[in-house]
């Protein structure tokens, strides 16, 4: 299955939230702290084939991810992507080092899930995702290349706005902005 998105920077996330609100997008998923893990071989394997594995923690629950090699694309991040439920996450995490996988790199945010009333026209396109990091906050929009730029367009942006890169490269573009060392994203009460 591949999935197809994109990143928009909120610049005022309260008139981002009361335009989702006007065009009747509901919260699917509560606002929910993601810890999210990324892991590779030492030989970095996986990113040099632009691939990842990444364990996710959330609201109790755990879910194991690969994403493969993004496609050609300007405008859209569209890369194959196979996720599971794992009942035990922590057990996972164990066994994905033995196995010889290391943690790469830690990253956390906030997460409100929101989805299109249903009957709408865009109703069974994807969802938006409002996302709070320690690096400023996104608006992940998932779905169908013309159902992104359809909802993209009635929130206010256009291509010219879409983002492809992943939260760890906007986090090394904005340390090196910042001239910060380079290290988890995570909210400073929660650095280990």
């Amino acid at each position: 299955m591949n999935e197809t998105e994109i990143k928009l920077p909120v610049r005022d996330a309260t008139a981002l939230l009361a335009r989702i609100a006007e065009l009747g997008y509901l919260p699917v998923q509560a606002r929910a702290l993601e810890s999210n893990v990324l892991f590779d071989f030492p030989d970095q394997r996986l990113r040099q084939a632009r691939s990842m594995v990444r364990l996710r923690f959330s609201a109790g629950q755990a879910l194991l991810t690969y994403k493969g090699a993004p496609a050609e694309s300007r405008d859209y991040k569209i890369r194959p992507e196979i996720e599971t439920r794992v009942e035990a996450g922590s057990n996972l995490r164990e066994v994905l080092l033995h196995l010889g996988l290391q943690e790469i790199f830690r990253y956390e945010k906030f997460r409100t899930v929101y989805a299109p009333p249903a009957g709408a026209p865009e109703a069974t396109g994807g969802h938006l995702m409002l996302d709070e990091t320690p690096i400023g906050n996104y608006l992940e929009i998932e779905g169908p290349e013309a159902w992104i730029d359809q909802v993209a367009g009635r929130l206010g942006y256009s291509r010219t706005d879409y983002i492809t890169a992943s939260y760890a490269a906007l986090y090394v573009d904005h340390c090196a902005a910042e001239g910060q060392p380079v290290g988890d994203m995570v909210f400073p009460s929660r650095e280990s």
